[in-house]
This record gives C-alpha cells, structure tokens and sequence, in this order.
C-alpha cells in the first residue's frame, strides 16, 4: 500500500522517530498507525518510549474555574525539570488538559487517556509532546468541587503552580465579603494542609493514634494513671488545632481561629458563611 508524507508525519509527531523509521514502521504494519507505533516502541525507535522510565518530580497543577464559580478542576502534570515547566509548551499542554479534564471530568487516569482529543486521544497528545519537549511527562490525580449547596467555590493557585486549592463556601448570596473569605480560606487551607474540617469529621483511628501516644509518654514520665486521661485528652485538643481547618489559628492573625474569622465574615457578608468539601493538591505529594 502507499504510505502517505501525512501518515508519516502523523507517527512522527506521536512518537518522535526519525522519518525513514516512521515510514519502515508503516510499510511493515500495512500503514496501521497504532501497529505502527508499538513496532518502533519494540524495537527501540520511539523517543517518547525511552523516556518512559524517567523521573518526574516536577511540573504543575492545572486549574479551571467555571465562570459562575461554582465547579472547579484541578489536574496535575508532571515533567523532569523546572525548566520545561516554566516552558509555553509545557504549559499550554496543561491548559489543555485541564480544559479536557474540565469538560469530561474523571478520577481514572486510564480513562482520561483514552479520552478523544485534537483527532487522537489524549495519550496521543502526551505522546508527541513528550517527543516535541524531550522530557518524559505524566498525567497525575484530578479533582474536581461542584457546590452543592447556594455559594461558590474558593479556590487558589500558588504563585508557583505546585499547590492548588478548591473549597466550597456555602453562603446565600456571593458579595466581596464572601469572595475575600473565600480567596482567604482557600489560602489558609494551601499553607496548613489540614486533615479534616472540623473535629468530628476528622478520623477517629488518626485521633486515637495521638491519644494514645500522649497516654504511653505519660506513664513513661511515671504520671499517676487517674491523670493520665486528661493529658491525652488535653493533647487531642491541640492537635485538633493543628490539622482540623476551623480550629487551626488563622495564617493572617494568629489570634483568631478560621472559624472566627468565618463568624466575622458571616455578620460582614450579612449572611451565614459556612465551608463545605476542600481538595488541595500539592504536586508529587499524595
């Protein structure tokens, strides 16, 4: 059969082999592309596919908010180098993908990859620009907050794009003082990384946990054992206000809890603000 220059250039640009490799490739597999590219992938032609093995500890976490405010996306992509994250390409890369991720939403990343996109798929579309960039790159956890209750989604992008953050504020109507909580929760919520909302959603094994090693470091300091209780409630309490959000001191007033500042807010906003599901995402960390 005739192998066509656009075929040929099809599978270059999906594997980043050389022209005469793509066009042999072709040729023996009858001008299959996908036969095309697992022949060159067998046997050690194809860029994309030497790169696989490499590590990626950099890269950026992609965020998309609906214009209403009320859904927001986030997906992570990773490279090998800081300096090819700080790249247009790279970057747009990511545009698109959270742009796919936002208009066909999935938590399996096997399942993203299949998805159709730019007449290919989306794993075609990472492997030719792992060809273009000569990094290897991967697509990592996704995450997405729709609001279920009247409010908005907070969200916020370090400066860095390595931390990423989305919480549903839940409030009856959106103000500038819903927004300013809202951008200030979100912030509070990258810097700290709590574990839980509030106390009693926190898990009750990761409490027990801390109880109990208060409890064997009091009777290790020889505490008589009718105290020792109270000492490891009394360390519950503080470590309650190191990782549930609305007990943690706030970042811009140490005096203050963010459930205080969420009580000032309310009487600002002329409306009870409350928060809801959050999702930070820090890259490479799970």
């Amino acid at each position: 059969m005739t192998i066509t220059a656009q075929s040929v250039k099809e599978l270059r640009d999906k594997t980043g082999a050389g022209m005469m490799d793509c066009k042999k490739a072709l040729q023996e597999n009858d001008g299959d592309m996908d036969k095309a590219v697992d022949w060159l992938r067998q046997k050690g032609l194809s860029k994309a596919a030497k790169k696989a093995g490499r590590a990626t500890s950099e890269g950026l976490i992609g965020m998309k908010i609906d214009a209403d405010e009320q859904r927001a996306v986030l997906v992570e992509v990773k490279c090998e180098t800081d300096f090819v994250s700080r790249g247009e390409k790279f970057q747009d890369f990511v545009k698109t993908i959270v742009d796919q991720v936002a208009d066909h939403f999935t938590s399996d990343t096997a399942e993203l990859l299949a998805q159709p996109v730019e007449g290919g798929t989306v794993q075609d579309l990472l492997t030719s620009t792992i060809a273009t960039i000569g990094e290897n790159m991967q697509i990592g956890r996704t995450a997405e907050v729709s609001m279920s209750a009247p409010g908005m989604v907070g969200h916020y992008l370090h400066s860095n794009g390595k931390i990423a953050v989305l919480v549903e504020i839940k409030a009856d109507g959106v103000n500038d003082a819903v927004r300013d909580v809202a951008k200030n929760v979100a912030m509070q919520i990258a810097a700290s990384n709590p574990m839980s909302l509030d106390p009693e959603s926190l898990d009750p094994a990761a409490q027990e946990r801390e109880r109990e090693v208060y409890r064997q470091k009091a009777r290790e300091e020889g505490k008589p054992e009718a105290i020792v209780e109270k000492i490891a409630e009394g360390a519950v309490k503080k470590f309650f206000k190191e990782v549930c959000l609305l007990e943690q001191p706030y970042i811009r007033d140490d005096k203050m809890s963010v459930r205080d500042v969420l009580k000032a807010a309310s009487k600002e906003a002329g409306t009870p603000i409350s928060v809801g599901r959050f999702v930070r995402l820090q890259l490479g960390v799970e």
